[in-house]
């Protein structure tokens, strides 16, 4: 991990805006991971396998051979979050789509090599290199449409990509997990940024242009959104929890127009006090998602207290180790 990621880690962290731990091997741009690694429990574990296997694919996930079911006949296409990679955001959740019949798909977006990460590059052409790999995975699979899901940074890529480039035409379902949809002020961090000359410049030069592009009221965002934030033909769900990190106020997460579903954690599980950077990683959040794809999908989490910050002191020490 560079020095500027370490630092960038813990100012962010201490902001509740954490730089997640960077993995190594990163490549321009895009690259489909080939090592299928073991299912994890928690990002701490996942984080560690990453950092020694770093081309590493969840398991259940880019199975090129897979073929859609009648059952389940779209592929699920997931997309990961900011300054990490497809492995450490989804090694819990890709698994369990494949138990349950799906196939599933992850790529690595926004790649930066020299500092050795993913999901740093400028969103739009980020949605454009999702957007390529949606046409290789329908080639491949043979099927017409595709559900995707996208978590944090994710979420936005994805619905960039079906709502500006054409992607509304093969997107059945999209699903935004901890999606920011309208940004986030951070903790008022960003109104202080913006009060500053060469504010909004800082914080690209020191975490990256998709953390610029994530703050509320940015110029991509406002052209994402501009003349609505759906598009007709898609089905669109947000699953977000009311004590996220990073997106404040957590109400930014949802989407405003038709046709979308927006679930909040608290409201089905009012003690389950997960936030961001746990949500792929918490049991009952990833049976929302199943249950979102299918509602007839058998739940196997209860709903259980989760404490307000679990997991996050891992998270600030891992992405400064």
């Amino acid at each position: 991990m560079s020095g500027r990621t370490r630092i960038a880690g813990l100012v962010l962290a201490s902001a509740c805006l954490v730089a997640l731990p960077s993995v190594a091997g990163a490549q321009s741009g895009a690259s489909v991971p080939t090592h299928v690694g073991p299912a994890q429990i928690s990002r701490h574990a996942a984080t560690a396998y990453a950092e020694t296997h770093p081309d590493s694919a969840p398991a259940g996930s880019n199975n090129f051979d897979c073929r859609p079911t009648a059952e389940h006949p779209r592929p699920v296409l997931l997309a990961h979050g900011t300054d990490t990679q497809a492995y450490t955001d989804w090694a819990a959740v890709a698994p369990a789509l494949a138990a349950d019949g799906y196939c599933v798909f992850v790529l690595n977006y926004g790649g930066d090599p020299e500092e050795d990460t993913f999901g740093v590059g400028d969103i739009v052409s980020s949605a454009s290199e999702f957007s390529a790999f949606v046409d290789q995975v329908r080639s491949r699979t043979g099927a017409d449409r595709v559900d995707v899901i996208g978590y944090s940074q994710g979420a936005t890529v994805t619905r960039y990509y079906t709502n500006k480039l054409g992607g509304s035409q093969f997107v059945d379902h999209w699903i935004g997990l901890a999606s920011p949809t309208y940004g986030g002020v951070m903790f008022g961090l960003v109104p202080l940024v913006r009060a500053i000359p060469g504010g909004e410049e800082f914080v690209e030069d020191t975490f990256s242009v998709a953390v610029r592009e994530q703050m509320e009221g940015s110029d991509l965002l406002r052209s994402l959104n501009n003349g609505g934030d759906t598009v007709p033909g898609v089905r669109y769900t947000t699953i977000g929890s009311q004590v996220d990190e990073v997106i404040q106020p957590s109400s930014n997460i949802a989407l405003r127009d038709s046709g979308a579903e927006n679930i909040v954690l608290q409201d089905l599980c009012p003690q389950n006090l997960t936030g961001h950077f746990r949500m792929p990683y918490d049991p009952y959040v990833i049976d929302i998602i199943r249950t979102s794809l299918d509602p007839d999908a058998e739940r196997h989490a209860p709903c259980t207290a989760v404490p307000l910050g679990t997991d996050i002191p891992q998270v600030v020490i891992d992405a400064n180790s």
